[in-house]
């Protein structure tokens, strides 16, 4: 309870507000490009990190930044690169260390003249050490609505990586969603306890649709595939897969890391960075999220009205879709 009302507090305070700067004159300021490094313990390709790595190329092009980064880094090896890139002089180092907490905020301390912005369950903390975290709850509530409509069964599965509290909030903002308009709607829920096996998430999958579920939630490569070859639907999350798999993929909630990048490389490049929580600029408000265009000859059209409606009372503040990070339970 402290962690969240905490965090809530840092989220109200806003990541704007820059008082004296961090070790003035540590940072980049004028005219050079910023020196960013990454840190990702899974390839590019995860459909997580590689919206960062998307933000992050983005800005390169624009000639923002310099960008390198390091992909596949084990745990036990993250540590050793932090240091090698922090050692090389990186104005900013983005990662997430949600299996590393202690050793990344550690080398920060270390490197007080760098900045940090890091994925986490966490708060920021001083010198240097900033947070985010993908709060795409929002369009996961409306992606639970088509759910719940979709549904014939009534029996939806969610397949997941590790039961964190950033993989919990989106599944439970989902199911809450679709019990929004089928409260009949009953759940398989499964933690693969990995965030890149697409072969065993298809498994689970599988195990799911022999239970007669027929929708499925891919918070996990493989799910979608397990899908499309038992001719079931599923809804996306993170990135939009409906063009590689079409007629099978009714939604997504999809991150664009975008305005957090943006941000962060603008405090630092302006010498106002300091440690703050950017997890606010991961909601639909910010930018940072947003529900993947609804095909009506996969959506009827009157559900789309609906889901649309609901969007615009999230966007409007007139609906909030709840921020719970608790350990979703089958109740199928």
């Amino acid at each position: 309870m402290v962690l969240m009302v905490n965090r809530r507090r840092a989220l109200g305070l806003g990541v704007g507000l820059a008082s004296t700067a961090l070790a003035q004159g540590g940072f980049a300021q004028g005219k050079r490009p910023l020196s960013v490094a990454a840190i990702y313990t899974v390839p590019v390709e995860q459909q997580w990190v590689s919206r960062i790595h998307k933000a992050l190329n983005a800005a390169k092009e624009r000639g923002d930044i310099t960008y390198k980064f390091s992909e596949n880094v084990t745990n036990t090896d993250y540590e050793r690169v932090m240091r090698q890139y922090s050692t090389e002089g990186a104005d900013l180092v983005v990662g997430e260390v949600f299996g590393v907490e202690r050793a990344a905020r550690k080398v920060a301390t270390d490197f007080p003249k760098a900045a940090y912005l890091m994925g986490s369950s966490f708060q920021p903390s001083k010198p240097n050490f900033s947070v985010f975290d993908n709060f795409i709850h929002e369009p996961s509530f409306l992606t639970g609505m088509v759910a719940g409509t979709a549904t014939k069964s009534n029996v939806i599965g969610l397949v997941g990586g590790y039961a964190i509290p950033e993989v919990n909030r989106l599944m439970n903002a989902f199911m809450e969603g679709a019990l929004s308009v089928n409260p009949q709607a009953k759940f398989l829920v499964t933690f693969i306890n990995s965030w890149y096996d697409p072969p065993k998430a298809k498994e689970a999958a599988f195990a799911m649709i022999d239970k007669k579920a027929d929708v499925l939630y891919a918070e996990r490569f493989g799910v979608t595939d397990a899908a499309k070859e038992r001719g079931v639907k599923a809804i996306g999350n993170v990135i939009d897969t409906a063009s590689q798999y079409p007629g099978v993929v009714l939604a997504s909630a999809l991150w664009h890391m975008e305005p957090t990048i943006d941000r962060v490389i603008k405090n630092v490049a302006s010498g106002t960075y300091e440690p703050a929580d950017y997890g606010v600029y991961s909601y639909m408000a910010h930018g940072g999220a947003s529900l993947s265009p609804l095909d009506p000859k996969l959506v009827p059209q009157d559900v789309i009205d609906v889901v649309k409606a609901k969007e615009k009372d999230i966007l409007d503040g007139a609906f909030r879709v709840n921020v719970n990070d608790a350990e979703p339970k089958s109740t199928a």
